[in-house]
Parts: C-alpha cells; sequence; structure tokens
C-alpha cells in the first residue's frame, strides 16, 4: 500500500507543489520524477492511476509528481524553465524528498513526456537521470501534425474560439479536464495549438523546443505508443525511437493515453516493461 504526502516548492514565483508516493515497508532504490500530460493546456499532478501508483512503488520506486505552470498564460519559456527548476530541486536538495539521495528517472505521460524529453536534451544536471520514461510522448520530429486541424479531434463537436473568453491571464498550475479539456480540443481542431503554447519565430521553436537538432540524449530512452494513437501519431513515436534508438513498448489499440484503462492487460504489461528497462538501468 502506498502513502502520499505533499510538499510546497520554492522554485517559481506562483505557488507550486509536488506529491510524493511511497510505500513505507519498501526502501526505494530509485525516484521517478513524474509531470502529467495535458497538451500543456490543461491537467493535474494527481492524475496517476491507483493501478501505476501501487506497481511502482511496490517495486522500490518513490515517485515524485510535479506543479507546473499551463498554457495560454505561460507559454513554453516559462513552463520548460520551470520544468527544469524542479528537476535541479530535487538534485540539489534530495533531503526534502528522501533521508537519503536516490538515483532518478525522469518520467512523463504525453506533454509531460515531451517535457521530460526536452528537459534532458540539454543536459544542463550536474547528476543526469538514469533514464527516461516517455508513455506517448513527442518531440515535435514530424512537420504539420501540431500546427495543422487533427482529423481525429475535428470529429468531435466544434468547439468555438469564444473558449478562449474563458481563460484567465493570470498563471496557474492545475487544469481541471471539465473546464480546460475544451481549450486543448479547439487548439487541435483549428490548428492554433502552436500559437497557444510559444510566442516566436518559427525557427527559434525548432531550435529550442523541439528534439530536432538534439542528436544524444545523455541517458537510455523507454517509449510506450498505441498503434492507433488519436492525438500523437505513431510516426511521431517511430521517429523519437529511431532517433535515439529506445526501447520500445506497442500496443494496437486507437487510443492516445491507453494505460488509463486499468483493466486493461496492456496497462500491466506496460508497468511490468517498465520496472524492467529501470531494473536494467540501475545495474
Amino acid at each position: 500500500m502506498f502513502t502520499e504526502r505533499e510538499i510546497h516548492l520554492d522554485t517559481s514565483a506562483f505557488p507550486k507543489k509536488a506529491v510524493i508516493y511511497e510505500n513505507p515497508d519498501i526502501p526505494p532504490k530509485a525516484c521517478l520524477l513524474y509531470f502529467h500530460g495535458g497538451g500543456l493546456l490543461y491537467g493535474t499532478k494527481k492524475d496517476l492511476p491507483s493501478l501505476h501508483l501501487e506497481l511502482l512503488t511496490s517495486a522500490g520506486y518513490l515517485i515524485v509528481s510535479y506543479d507546473y505552470p499551463l498554457a495560454p498564460a505561460a507559454k513554453l519559456e516559462t513552463i520548460v524553465a520551470d520544468v527544469e527548476a524542479s528537476i535541479r530541486h530535487y538534485t540539489e536538495q534530495p533531503s526534502l524528498y528522501y533521508r537519503k539521495p536516490l538515483p532518478y528517472f525522469l518520467w512523463g505521460r504525453s506533454a509531460g513526456a515531451y517535457l521530460c524529453l526536452l528537459a534532458a536534451a540539454k543536459n544542463a544536471f550536474p547528476t543526469p537521470p538514469k533514464g527516461i520514461l516517455s508513455f506517448y510522448g513527442y518531440g515535435f520530429l514530424c512537420d504539420d501534425w501540431f500546427c495543422t486541424p487533427s482529423p481525429y479531434y475535428c470529429t468531435l463537436p466544434e468547439v468555438p474560439s469564444s473558449c478562449l473568453d474563458a481563460i484567465k491571464d493570470e498563471i496557474i498550475t492545475e487544469g481541471d479536464l471539465n473546464t480546460r479539456y475544451s481549450l486543448y480540443v479547439y487548439a487541435r481542431q483549428s490548428g492554433q495549438w502552436k500559437s497557444l503554447i510559444y510566442e516566436g519565430r518559427d525557427k527559434t521553436f525548432y531550435l529550442d523546443y523541439s528534439l530536432r537538432t538534439c542528436d544524444r540524449l545523455p541517458c537510455p530512452l523507454f517509449c510506450a505508443h498505441s498503434t492507433g494513437d488519436t492525438d500523437v501519431p505513431y510516426a511521431e513515436f517511430l521517429e523519437l525511437c529511431r532517433k535515439y534508438r529506445a526501447q520500445r513498448f506497442v500496443v494496437s489499440r486507437s487510443l492516445h493515453d491507453f494505460d488509463r484503462d486499468e483493466s486493461d492487460p496492456a496497462a500491466r504489461k506496460l508497468l511490468e516493461s517498465t520496472i524492467s528497462f529501470m531494473e536494467q538501468s540501475l545495474q
């Protein structure tokens, strides 16, 4: 059985927290620094299914799930800098998380995986991670899919641009699915997603906020994806794996976050493969 506790972080100008999950009966061998998904527009640090928390903490892994600022009030420059600050906070003040320093992995789902990959690509941490866990992540490696209308989202009821009027200007670190998901649907239907998360020249976007110019990561990479992903194209996954020689986990599903269904055997198999990858990386 896992326990959880929250800590307040002083790494930003806005209120930010992290939640720590652990199994008190099993001494942890490493820590997972987790960043949630939500297209950078919505989501919460408490989105991990109980199955993930139970299996991973029982396998001897401490999990730290972080807040980070959300677009459109925060743009990529602010978001990425905040994620990097969270990672540095762990490496510089490990005693706030556990009684002794632990090696760490970066773990993200969807947009969170993108943020982990981007932070690692800069190789800016004195103590590098032991590995990166990308669950249906991306690096903006393939053209067009993120800046043109999404075929899948265009099958959903149309969300008007007036949804933007309900979004306040102040930075928030948690975006409720019930109130903010429509913002993401609008972004993908209209092809305006990039403009909501980034302001600046296209050249700078591809240089600083994609993985196109990064030929090597500082640690091994584990990538999971479904062949019929409705959100991030399978081609993006293939290019990510090819570029970094990632260990792959593939399922045949027409879903994006296929592991959200805890009753699906694929979710448990994914976690078992994840644990195996981490065990190998710690040797």
